[in-house]
């Protein structure tokens, strides 16, 4: 397991004066353009390439911004095992940064990834129980790979299916005040 202490976060109220350094958003481009610090450029960790980020860094500090700070750990992971230098995780993310009265730029509203998996992994388990009765008994085995499925991303903080949906076609809308990695 690696050592969360190389982990560095900063905190919303410092964010602001780090004005040179390079801000990452690795959400989704829906979740961007709902709401985004001003200045932060779209990388979606599920397409992160960070020999981009390290170019585009130019040798500044990169903080990483995402919901709540789970994916920009994943991000800061990914980034440092790369060879990225000064990279820093917002703490609390962009719940942290709404809550401490920061500004947001808004743009349109959209479903959360996290509302999706929510949707996605209700509909499955309620599918399995109904196919269960009314088709065959086995489709039970639906709901219960599902329940697994959930659990594993309790434990684990990795979630098959919110990375699945994060490639949906509607979540990848480009908003219009980013860069997004290829």
């Amino acid at each position: 397991m690696k050592d969360q202490a190389v982990l560095r976060t900063i905190p919303p109220h410092d964010l602001p004066a780090a004005e040179k350094a390079y801000l990452v958003d690795v959400r989704t481009p829906m979740e961007f353009e709902e709401a985004h610090i001003a200045g932060a450029e779209l990388h979606p960790l599920h397409g992160l390439n960070p020999s981009h980020i390290k170019e585009k860094a130019q040798g500044r500090p990169v903080h990483l911004i995402c919901k709540t700070g789970n994916r920009a750990r994943q991000a800061a992971e990914k980034l440092t095992a790369a060879g990225v230098e000064q990279v820093t995780v917002l703490d609390g993310g962009l719940e942290a940064w709404a809550r401490a009265g920061l500004d947001l730029r808004r743009g349109k509203k959209g479903i959360s990834l996290e509302r999706q998996v929510r949707i996605g992994a209700g509909a499955l388990v309620l599918a399995g129980a109904v196919g269960s009765v009314l088709v065959h008994p086995a489709l039970v085995a639906l709901s219960g790979f599902v329940g697994a499925g959930l659990i594993f991303a309790g434990i684990t903080d990795w979630c098959g299916m919110g990375m699945l949906l994060a490639r949906m076609p509607w979540n990848k809308q480009r908003a219009t005040s980013c860069a997004v990695d290829h």
